[in-house]
């Protein structure tokens, strides 16, 4: 049994905001404007990126080159560090582990792999992150990703829930740091209204929308996770596009799905961004708010 967990934020701690994602190129399609407007705020936002990304296809022709493939890793981490600037992380972490790939796949049985790690040792290196930087504000991926079932986002989600719960725990983790509670642990959320504007917008300007066939008919078709928290981007609907265009490798930029409308219908639908409170501290989870720091005190 764990100890009672220890709450060490004082009314002087400085705001902090952390992501934890499984790849380079997730920070960008996930809370970029959020981030982007919290840093511009002042508060100081924390990236963690779990793996580096080496199983990525090239998905930009232009960049499908011999020198890239044999290395994709140190460019990929390349694209992560120019993604970072744009959306205005302070700090970028990695995990230190490498990309499972997908089920089945030889990548998946990799030693190295996140997939493949124990989850313990995974789990007291977020404890330790989160000792260190003492966010009072955690963002990571909810445990139903619409069907996308990429070992290493399910991973992210397993670590960050467990993590939440020990970093404030004296005895979990004790070599990892002085024990510290956050306040708030939020999943990001692919909001199905955006997605369905989107797709009506495509009609609309006579494209063909990439939402006309494939996994997000399904998509449409399932229950949207209840989302608590609505984020207004006031000027930084376009941080996206601009830092999903940094990783050249994984984002063509021809490509339909990313930039088929103009970036100003893109940036009107995406005028604000989306996120299901999961894990509190310092109130309920059954509430509707505008404010990733709600109810934080400092």
């Amino acid at each position: 049994m764990g100890g009672s967990a220890v709450n060490v934020m004082s009314m002087t701690e400085r705001r902090c905001l952390l992501s934890v994602h499984a790849h380079p190129d997730d920070e960008s399609s996930k809370g970029p404007g959020t981030i982007a407007r919290y840093h511009a705020d002042g508060v100081h936002t924390v990236l963690v990126t779990c793996t580096g990304g080496e199983e990525g296809e090239i998905l930009n022709p232009a960049l499908d080159r011999e020198d890239v493939r044999l290395n994709l890793a140190q460019v990929r981490l390349q694209e992560l560090e120019r993604a970072v600037q744009i959306i205005g992380y302070d700090e970028l972490i990695m995990l230190g582990y490498r990309d499972s790939g997908m089920v089945g796949t030889e990548a998946n049985d990799n030693p190295s792999s996140f997939h493949q790690a124990p989850i313990e040792e995974a789990v007291e290196r977020l404890v330790k992150i989160l000792r260190e930087t003492r966010p009072q504000v955690i963002v990571t991926y909810p445990e139903d990703q619409g069907g996308y079932q990429h070992p290493d986002h399910i991973r992210v989600h397993e670590i960050s829930m467990l993590a939440f719960e020990a970093a404030g725990d004296p005895l979990q983790y004790p070599n990892a740091g002085e024990p510290f509670t956050p306040s708030k642990l939020y999943y990001s959320v692919w909001s199905k209204d955006q997605l369905l504007e989107r797709h009506a917008k495509f009609d609309e300007h006579g494209i063909d929308s990439p939402y006309s066939e494939g996994p997000f008919l399904k998509w449409f078709e399932r229950d949207e996770p209840p989302a608590t928290t609505r984020i207004e981007l006031n000027g930084f609907a376009h941080v996206r596009s601009d830092a999903l265009l940094a990783h050249e490798t994984q984002i063509d930029p021809s490509s339909k799905f990313w930039f088929g409308l103009p970036l100003e219908v893109e940036h009107s639908i995406f005028s604000y961004e989306m996120f299901t409170l999961a894990r509190s501290n310092i109130g309920p989870l059954d509430l509707s708010e505008d404010d990733l720091f709600a109810g934080v005190e400092g």
